[in-house]
């Protein structure tokens, strides 16, 4: 066996180049498999990890026509009964652009109610979060993310300071905690009003959307139905003029789509490391041909045909683990370039995907150099020492 070992190395080292041509297909295989797998987990995982800091047991509703009786502030209040549902807030988005005395800025604004923040566990960094009081009284503060802190006015120290938005001035009264790049939805980039000054501010008198927290996992079925029969009851078409999206439902989907997409990684898997395997096997073919007469010598003098089908079995293995090795280190350093691009910090070859890559390697390798190393052992020695 080591004697074995040591043939098949030096035929790949004095071929230096025909080596790494014969392997290139593994190579790109490999590549191609780990990046787009590990991109694909790396991906699913960040939004993942997103939907699930949304907030807990977190479902939205969305009214898509204005023809129903009505969602007001107060029917809305009465779903949070404690049992199923915990928490409710309307919600009012808008792109606005923001100005201060130093900048402006483009991002979104929203109107929410007072159980906003615990709906969508979100904490303050400074200050206080929009209140009660605030919608009572329509006033005009706000809660900004980082990011309008920092384009509008180079600090996060901006407790007091105004942003004017739509005519209407705002004071600061806090500020949110950092949450980081986002797939999703950034609280970085908004600013956060009282709902019912949303409502003056873009005049609107109806709610079309809210968020609503249910009060354990427990009872999460119970608290879609109870806002389906809700809604239902005030609009025209139950099937289509309104969305219920769950935490849940987002979730499983998202496993859904990891599923399919670990199927076609496995497909392109598949093909690309084929048509490597084919490579080698050709590659192979052609050694045992150039080899023929080095075969008949080690047969003439007593190499038995297992030795020589070893040989040629290793040197297939070996050719197709090298471009294996090389297809994770090139897989490596493109995760890590990729890292910041793709704004996921975690990308990089997985301990399953080198696994898979290097046993795929060897049963390519003995998948597809077993017919060439079985056509050298079964070469008639005298035949063989004829050939030129």
């Amino acid at each position: 066996m080591k004697q074995s070992i040591k043939m098949a190395l030096s035929s790949i080292l004095s071929n230096k180049m025909r080596s790494f041509l014969t392997v290139l297909g593994v190579i790109i295989g490999v590549v191609a498999v780990v990046v787009l797998s590990s991109l694909g987990e790396g991906a699913m995982d960040s939004v993942t990890g997103q939907i699930e800091d949304l907030g807990a047991n977190l479902m939205q509703v969305t009214v898509k026509t204005d023809r129903y009786t009505g969602i007001d502030l107060d029917n809305l209040a009465s779903l949070a009964d404690g049992e199923t549902i915990s928490a409710v807030s309307p919600v009012l988005s808008q792109s606005v652009t923001a100005k201060s005395t130093l900048d402006t800025y483009d991002c979104t604004l929203e109107g929410v109610g007072a159980s906003y923040f615990y709906i969508r566990q979100l904490e303050v960094e400074q200050g206080v979060t929009v209140g009660e009081l605030d919608n009572d009284l329509r006033l005009p503060v706000c809660v900004i993310g980082v990011k309008v802190a920092d384009r509008l006015f180079g600090t996060r120290d901006v407790l007091g300071q105004s942003v004017s938005v739509r005519g209407y001035d705002l004071r600061i009264v806090g500020v949110l905690e950092e949450q980081g790049s986002s797939m999703i939805i950034s609280d970085d980039e908004k600013i956060i009003i009282p709902f019912t000054l949303a409502q003056r501010m873009f005049g609107s008198t109806s709610i079309t959307s809210f968020y609503a927290s249910g009060a354990s996992e427990d009872v999460m079925d119970q608290a879609e139905q109870r806002l389906r029969r809700f809604v239902s009851a005030r609009v025209s078409d139950p099937d289509d003029d309104f969305s219920l999206t769950s935490q849940s439902a987002v979730l499983d989907m998202m496993d859904e789509v990891t599923a399919t997409l670990t199927t076609l990684i496995t497909g392109i898997a598949g093909i690309a490391l084929l048509v490597g395997g084919i490579g080698i096997m050709n590659i192979m073919l052609v050694s045992v041909t150039e080899r023929t007469r080095e075969i008949g010598i080690r047969k003439a003098i007593g190499a038995p045909r297992s030795a020589i089908l070893m040989q040629f079995l290793i040197e297939a293995i070996v050719l197709s683990v090298a471009g294996a090795l090389i297809g994770l280190a090139v897989s490596a350093a493109l995760l890590l370039a990729l890292r910041g691009p793709m704004g996921i910090p975690t990308l990089a070859v997985s301990p399953g995907s080198a696994t898979l890559a290097l046993t795929f390697a060897v049963c390519i390798g003995v998948l597809f150099g077993i017919y060439p190393a079985n056509k050298a052992s079964k070469l008639n020695p005298i035949e063989a020492l004829r050939h030129e």
